[in-house]
């Protein structure tokens, strides 16, 4: 907790400890995180003991704690400069410039991915989503490109060069509305995936 001390006309009245409450998922979403192979860094206004508990709790990886807002984007270019790509997850209003300065920024309000809840667990969904968007992206690429490096030249009339058949335009129509819809229904499966 941080302790917050009232005083009234110079004499101390009391002590107030105020802690931030935890996001109910904030340890599973570590926890998914790190099965990701994602280190974690907490990086936090709130002083260094508090940070340390907070980080104990969870399971954080690090702690760079006592950082004003503004310093915040000086502590993610550190990181970038150590070779990290920095996923920024904040607030959108005091954490903007660190948002900015990260590879990708995730907020509530504005960022490259901006959560429409406040719920922790979305980071590790978008992180997920987005490495399987690649992988299909890329499986549409290798399928596409195979399919072109046979099909062209068989259109083309290569076989028939050779005394093999000519190729009907209305196949050739038919294999490529077949290859546009094998990439559709590869894409699709990342909504099989996410659920």
């Amino acid at each position: 907790k941080t302790p917050m001390y009232m005083v009234i006309d110079g004499t101390l009245a009391g002590v107030i400890a105020v802690a931030d409450t935890l996001k109910a998922n904030s340890k599973k979403a570590v926890e998914a995180l790190h099965k990701l192979g994602i280190e974690v860094v907490m990086l936090t206004g709130d002083n260094e003991k508090t940070a340390q508990a907070i980080a104990k709790e969870v399971g954080i990886d690090k702690v760079v704690s006592d950082v004003l807002p503004g310093d915040k984007a000086n502590e993610v270019k550190r990181l970038q400069d150590e070779g990290k790509n920095v996923a920024m997850v904040g607030d959108g209003i005091n954490d903007a410039p660190a948002l900015a300065m990260a590879n990708i920024g995730i907020a509530i309000e504005s960022a490259d991915i901006v959560l429409m809840r406040s719920d922790i667990l979305d980071v590790v969904g978008a992180i997920q989503l987005s490495k399987a968007t690649i992988k299909n992206i890329k499986e549409n690429l290798g399928w596409a490109f195979g399919y072109n490096t046979l099909g062209i030249p068989v259109a083309m009339g290569i076989l028939y060069a050779f005394g093999g058949p000519l190729l009907n335009p209305m196949i050739a129509a038919f294999a490529m509305s077949f290859s546009s819809v094998s990439v559709l229904l590869n894409a699709l499966s990342l909504l099989v995936e996410r659920k």
